[in-house]
């Protein structure tokens, strides 16, 4: 864990909101010179505070329509089969979060699709028939009441 200070945090929380900010106007939003947020910025980069910068697309303005969060549950329980099974969602575009689970299922995937037909075909086609997959169960989102990457920095203030 690395040391973050309050400008660390205020700068970290205006790049969460918006991460084209050029270092003078981070610096003003901040109340740090330009330089010194560069420097800051570089150092974050640096240390892997800031993983990366990205384009935040509207779904269903390109027509993905569908999030489904699918239970995967592994036919047996060995590194083999965990490692086929994590190969096979790293191949599908589709996917786009993974996390391996404790309780009933083994893990939890969160697709997006154009419509119910490519849930359909990734599942029956995809899932299912994979040697590492013993049971799918999938859930089709009605309504998104939230959804945001933003992390809670509020609770690193010390």
């Amino acid at each position: 864990m690395i040391s973050i200070d309050s400008f660390d945090l205020k700068m970290l929380a205006a790049l969460q909101e918006d991460g084209r900010l050029t270092n003078q106007q981070l610096a003003d939003a901040v109340g740090l010179s330009a330089s010194q947020c560069s420097r800051r910025r570089m150092r974050l980069e640096e240390e892997g505070v800031i993983a990366g910068y990205h384009a935040d697309l509207a779904s269903e303005r390109l027509g993905l329509n569908v999030i489904a969060f699918v239970h995967i549950t592994l036919a047996t329980h060995s590194p083999d089969n965990a490692k086929h099974f994590r190969d096979l969602v790293q191949r599908v575009d589709d996917i786009q979060e993974a996390y391996s689970l404790t309780g009933d299922s083994d893990y939890l995937l969160k697709i997006i699709l154009r419509d119910l037909r490519s849930l359909s075909d990734i599942v029956n086609n995809v899932l299912m028939p994979h040697p590492s997959v013993a049971h799918v169960r999938s859930s089709i989102v009605l309504d998104r009441l939230k959804a945001t990457a933003k992390l809670p920095l509020r609770a690193l203030k010390s």
